[in-house]
């Protein structure tokens, strides 16, 4: 949602009462996109209610997926460059 872009040269305030009335409506603005950006916010981050068996077996395996792929990632890594660290053995060259 993008906010409307107003040129503050085509706004003639010739008092006080028109500048404290322009601010009062930018901040009611404000209020009301700032309601509607936290009911996306809090939309995206709700909790899927789905207790469902192969719902269970699928996040098991989905997360088992990634716990090895990290220890086979870390691995490869630590065999690689290790050495920086003082970690593991240089690699000689022939």
């Amino acid at each position: 949602m993008k906010l409307p872009i107003q040129n503050p040269k085509t706004n003639n305030y010739q008092s006080l009462e028109d500048i404290q009335a322009r601010k009062d409506e930018l901040l009611d603005q404000l209020h009301t996109e700032n309601t509607h950006f936290s009911a996306k916010w809090n939309q995206l981050f709700m909790a899927k209610e789905d207790h469902s068996k192969t719902a269970f077996i699928g996040g098991l395996l989905v997360n088992g997926i990634t716990v090895l792929d990290f220890i086979l990632t870390a691995r490869k890594l630590y065999k690689n460059y290790g050495f920086i660290f003082g970690l593991g053995k240089k690699k000689k060259k022939k």
